[in-house]
């Protein structure tokens, strides 16, 4: 579809930003996954693992800080509603080669709009969560790659990142 053609959604007839009125939506189940990488030095990731960052236990602190920010997504991003969430997970893979942290997030509600925007947010906060930690060892902290992986429930179905 061409974006030019498409019926704005979040803008009404005068060009006014509006935030959607999803009570005519049908209540679904939703879920949506994202992800975020954080590269690190082979230094800091032993750090990592070994639980010697001065901070404290970094990927809990990240695990805590995603499901905290998934649950307020609606207060930082304008359009967004405050929706019913029935579950955060927060996950990581470590991967040595690079150091990466790749950062797993999945969101679920049962409601009438979407979980995409609360799943990234929970992935990009959980990111800036290691870089605060570590930043102190490691100048060099990358954070990429954050993006959708997966979406399910209400009327655009399922999409599934290839």
């Amino acid at each position: 579809m061409n974006p030019s053609t498409k019926e704005l959604t979040h803008v009404d007839e005068r060009g006014h930003v509006r935030m959607v009125d999803v009570s005519e939506k049908a209540v679904t189940v939703r879920e949506a996954r994202a992800e975020a990488r954080v590269r690190v030095s082979g230094e800091t990731m032993q750090c990592i693992l070994d639980r010697t960052v001065p901070k404290g236990n970094v990927l809990e602190a990240a695990r805590i800080a995603g499901i905290l920010a998934s649950k307020r997504t609606w207060e930082w991003i304008p359009l967004c509603h405050p929706i019913q969430i029935t579950g955060i997970d927060i996950d990581f893979e470590l991967e040595n080669e690079p150091n990466e942290i790749r950062i797993l997030s999945r969101v679920r509600s049962l409601d009438r709009t979407g979980v995409e925007m609360e799943a990234l947010v929970g992935a990009t906060v959980a990111a800036l969560t290691v870089y605060d930690m570590c930043k102190a060892i490691d100048r060099g902290i990358s954070i990429h790659e954050v993006q959708l992986t997966y979406k399910s429930g209400g009327k655009s179905g399922t999409y599934e990142r290839g």
